[in-house]
């Protein structure tokens, strides 16, 4: 498992309607408890297209063992039925060596776990490779795939 993977990155939207907070909280949600401090949340104010505030939030965890406790946390809490999903559209999901996931931000609020494809949580998971077979084998050994 050493090493396969580069970097995650992780962007999410507060539109106007929404609480900051609680939309912090879904990404926070995400992270294992006991490295949330060690991730930086970066904000950055956006104008929509009625004039209307939304913030749109950015974070890149390159240190390993967080990237691995993260995913492995998805991959623990990802539904059964989701995993299986996840592994019929794995090739769709990948471009040059990076998976694509979205997230429903209301679930990970909650503390829960679901791909969605309204308002999500957009994760981009940047492999070494771009082999799907060695992709495929580490979403496996993290427990995303069945």
């Amino acid at each position: 498992m050493k090493k396969k993977i580069a970097s995650i990155e992780i962007g999410l939207f507060a539109h106007a309607t929404e609480d900051p907070e609680k939309v912090e909280k879904a990404f926070r949600n995400l992270l294992p408890s006991d490295r949330i401090e060690e991730v930086t949340l970066r904000k950055k104010t956006l104008k929509g297209e009625y004039g209307n505030t939304i913030i749109y939030y950015r974070a890149k965890i390159t240190k390993p063992e967080i990237m691995k406790a993260l995913l492995r946390r998805i991959g623990h809490n990802l539904p059964q039925h989701e995993k299986e999903k996840l592994s019929r559209e794995l090739k769709r999901r990948l471009e040059k060596g990076n998976l694509y996931l979205r997230l429903d931000k209301q679930a990970a609020y909650r503390g829960e776990y679901r791909l969605c494809n309204a308002d999500p949580i957009h994760l981009r998971v940047r492999f070494k490779t771009s082999k799907i077979d060695d992709i495929r084998e580490t979403c496996r050994e993290l427990g995303m795939l069945p």
